[in-house]
């Protein structure tokens, strides 16, 4: 579920680079959740159009995904294969992102040109450079795809099997006394759309074997016919002559994956020193495709001599021995193991959470005062319930001034309580907290998100109040003019500075779940 201010945020970035039409289109999906065509012109009361044109260009920018899944018909019809649409949230804001993925890989290739094959890459270079340089554009993206900055399109319309007749490991696991988790909507088209794994990265321009598969996958609708009115046509969406393409597209997973490395190390950096950060950084690049398509929660098992050949590469790390390495990886808690030579393990999904926590800690510190931050800092570090006296004890508060605390925390939704009713001679009540970990990381989040939409706001405000002397030529920019045009400039460096830093932290919870 999509927070409030994480709609308008989506929809204002969609607003900003696809035009109000668009926009409408996505607030709907974002909203509503999957909607067939019709009923998507009927919410957004749009000509039927308006819309294909506007899932046409949410599809290809990666916004959109189409799939297609069974509907029972009423009485005694035979079942439907009904085609929908569900906007994909996060793909929105990565789009807001591009000048940090530009960063990370100095070709600008495909991150705000949506599914691009190979041959339409050629094309647009010649129509850009007046040239043809084939062989040096498929270094470049050869270079690309061997460090996964880009990855096969998925499917363009997969279809979804109902959920009962889905074997999944979750069922399995739950044979086991796992706790089953129900996959959202969004996630189980999302993985029936994705590329097999063998495919993902390989650079194969066209293949019949793949078409075969694609074929294969196709024909999984019972044997039942689609009704053409029910769907937009295949060529209207992705276009004829792309259906004989491999596409193409930037893989935001290995953006983030990244983005959130530098915030663990900035972190470390921070929290420890210096060449903690450069062994975290050494062992990060090492563990970097330990893992696929998950986020991993450890790194992978990593010998001491492949960490040292790795930490001597990085900046400052050439006079670091096996000694300060190794203390270094004692400050980060890593885990040592010797039944296959002497490697280590740590755990990135403590460092994130430790990360996470003092971002919330501070946002508590300022909303609720010291002693209300002494309390939630001894909860978060807890993890678990703690009785009234001891919370009290501990963060040496009155007993009274804690309960006050306690309970504005509670109403807020910060912390979960529980009483315990315990009967002997005297019935007591007792009172525990905890901190409600979930919904105060989800308000957390809308909360940045909103304060990120501000800013963009505040941009395009301070772009309106500066309208006249922005169309100035510079050589009349002369006294008060001047000045104007300095103080804009100096207000949306600021503000463009504080949208970067609070993306920083919005990709630190991209997902906390």
């Amino acid at each position: 579920m999509v927070s409030p201010h994480g709609i308008l945020l989506a929809t204002h970035i969609i607003s900003s680079s696809y035009g109000e039409q668009c926009s409408k289109v996505c607030d709907c999906l974002l909203r509503r959740g999957a909607l067939t065509l019709g009923q998507i012109i009927r919410f957004t009361e749009l000509s039927k159009e308006s819309v294909i044109n506007c899932l046409r260009v949410l599809f290809n920018q990666n916004c959109v995904q189409p799939f297609t899944s069974q509907r029972e018909g009423a009485y005694d019809e035979a079942p439907k294969i009904l085609t929908e649409y569900i906007a994909l949230f996060d793909n929105i804001i990565h789009k807001s992102r591009a000048r940090k993925f530009m960063q990370i890989v100095s070709e600008e290739l495909g991150s705000d040109h949506g599914r691009l094959s190979l041959n339409r890459i050629i094309e647009r270079n010649e129509q850009t450079t007046g040239k043809s340089d084939a062989i040096a554009v498929k270094e470049s993206f050869n270079r690309l795809l061997n460090f996964r900055f880009i990855e096969r399109c998925p499917s363009p319309e997969p279809f979804l099997a109902p959920v009962d007749e889905e074997p999944s490991a979750r069922r399995r696991g739950a044979k086991k006394g796992k706790t089953e988790q129900v996959q959202t909507v969004e996630q189980r088209v999302l993985e029936a759309a994705a590329p097999m794994e063998s495919l993902r990265f390989l650079m194969e321009i066209h293949s019949p074997s793949e078409e075969k598969i694609e074929e294969r996958n196709a024909t999984v609708t019972l044997g039942k016919k689609r009704k053409k009115e029910t769907m937009i046509p295949d060529e209207d969406l992705t276009g004829a002559v792309e259906k004989k393409d491999v596409m193409w597209r930037v893989n935001y997973e290995e953006f983030v994956r990244r983005l959130r490395d530098k915030t663990r190390i900035s972190y470390v950096k921070t929290r420890l020193n210096d060449e903690a950060s450069i062994v975290l950084s050494a062992i990060l690049e090492l563990s970097k495709n330990s893992t696929v398509r998950q986020k991993a929660e450890e790194s992978a098992h990593l010998s001491i001599n492949a960490i040292y050949d790795e930490v001597i590469k990085k900046d400052g790390g050439v006079g670091m021995d096996f000694d300060r390495i190794r203390a270094s990886l004692a400050q980060l808690g890593c885990t040592r193991s010797s039944a296959d030579g002497e490697t280590y393990s740590i755990d990135l999904k403590g460092i994130t959470e430790m990360a996470q926590n003092e971002e919330v800690e501070s946002v508590v510190l300022k909303r609720y005062g010291r002693e209300a931050y002494r309390i939630f800092r001894l909860l978060s570090k807890a993890g678990r319930f703690l009785e009234t006296d001891k919370i009290s004890d501990d963060t040496f508060v009155e007993k009274k001034d804690t309960l006050k605390i306690l309970y504005k925390l509670w109403k807020d939704d910060v912390l979960h309580m529980e009483k315990i009713t315990v009967n002997g001679n005297k019935q007591s009540v007792f009172l525990l907290w905890r901190v409600n970990k979930q919904p105060l990381f989800e308000n957390f989040r809308d909360e940045m998100y909103h304060a990120a939409l501000n800013l963009r706001l505040r941009i395009i405000h301070e772009q309106e109040q500066a309208k006249e002397v922005l169309q100035l030529p510079r050589e009349k920019l002369v006294g008060e003019m001047e000045k104007k045009y300095k103080r804009f400039f100096r207000v949306v460096v600021i503000l463009e500075s504080s949208i970067i830093n609070l993306d920083d932290v919005i990709i630190l919870f991209h997902s906390f779940e």
